[in-house]
């Protein structure tokens, strides 16, 4: 992308989106087009059509999604189908209408099947049943990918799939119901810490698997793929190796400071058994993550301490 460039980055304000705008800033593009979700409802169709006439951007990375972990998409499935099937919609169709030279859309590591062979390779896609938890927002997203192939296809577009594994960093949201197993475990070990509680409750079992992304690589990982990748087929980016929710609890606890105890309580959903990328086209590329899990869980720590999620009430 040409530094001059005009590049639209949708869902700037968030935990993703956040971290390709501080990225982009750094490396210099001084054209970048944003909106707030006040500013512009990319779920509405003709609000949209008139903001592509008006900016037409030349680089477009759609990182506008509602997103949350098992208890948000279970309690809210409808919304998370609707609202994003509506924003990747409106924005990959004016993005082919309005001559986008180049798209980025981001996907999430939940597209793949339940019970995938590990590591999951891009082309398990569509291979089995989705878990039942997340499966409206997977198949929102596999719609996604399917829209930019078939306007690849058809219109001889560029639009790219990536495809993140777990993410977590500064920017986060912490809410304890409806956030990330990280977010949600900071949040509740640091409260644990300042109420000197003897131990904290977590969700679940404990034994699922799961790989964790700093969103600072992903946003690296997403330029660096604007720039190297030109292929229809999904991506995945990822670190390449996962530990069990039971050993994360263990290290944020101590990136924390909590002594107390941690219960696991299993009557509550544990999601996929594992869920490891097999990242050998990325890294096949020349790209790998910087950030190990423990300077990235350090990093969103301090964050987390400076935002005002650490003063809030624990409900």
């Amino acid at each position: 992308m040409e530094k001059e460039a005009k590049i639209f980055l949708s869902g700037h304000a968030g935990l993703v989106g956040g971290a390709i705008h501080r990225l982009l800033i750094s490396l210099g593009f001084k054209n970048l087009v944003t909106r707030s979700f006040k500013e512009l409802d990319l779920r509405d169709q003709a609000a949209t059509a008139v903001f592509f006439e008006k900016e037409r951007p030349q680089y477009v990375l759609l990182a506008a999604a509602r997103a949350g972990g098992i208890r948000a998409n279970s309690t809210y499935p409808a919304q998370f189908i609707y609202n994003n099937l509506m924003i990747q919609t409106n924005v990959i169709h004016q993005s082919y209408l309005h001559g986008v030279k180049k798209l980025l859309f981001l996907g999430s590591s939940c597209i793949y099947p339940k019970f995938c062979p590990q590591p999951m390779k891009e082309e398990y896609l569509l291979d089995g049943q989705l878990e039942p938890t997340n499966e409206p927002y997977a198949i929102a997203k596999i719609a996604g990918i399917k829209m930019c192939q078939a306007y690849n296809q058809q219109y001889g577009t560029h639009f790219i799939s990536v495809m993140p594994t777990n993410l977590y960093g500064p920017g986060d949201n912490f809410d304890l119901l409806d956030s990330h197993v990280i977010p949600a475990l900071i949040r509740k070990l640091h409260i644990g810490k300042i109420s000197r509680a003897k131990e904290v409750t977590i969700w679940g079992s404990g034994t699922p698997w799961r790989e964790f992304l700093f969103v600072d690589d992903l946003a690296n990982a997403c330029i660096f793929l604007m720039e190297n990748y030109e292929e229809s087929n999904i991506i995945n980016i990822g670190v390449g190796k996962d530990l069990t929710i039971n050993e994360l609890a263990q290290i944020l606890a101590e990136v924390v400071g909590f002594t107390g105890k941690l219960v696991f309580d299993p009557s509550h959903p544990d999601g996929t058994p594992r869920k490891l990328l097999d990242i050998s086209k990325l890294t096949g590329l020349g790209w790998r993550a910087k950030t190990s899990l423990k300077e990235g869980l350090a990093l969103t720590y301090e964050w987390f301490c400076r935002s005002p999620w650490s003063q809030m009430e624990t409900t």
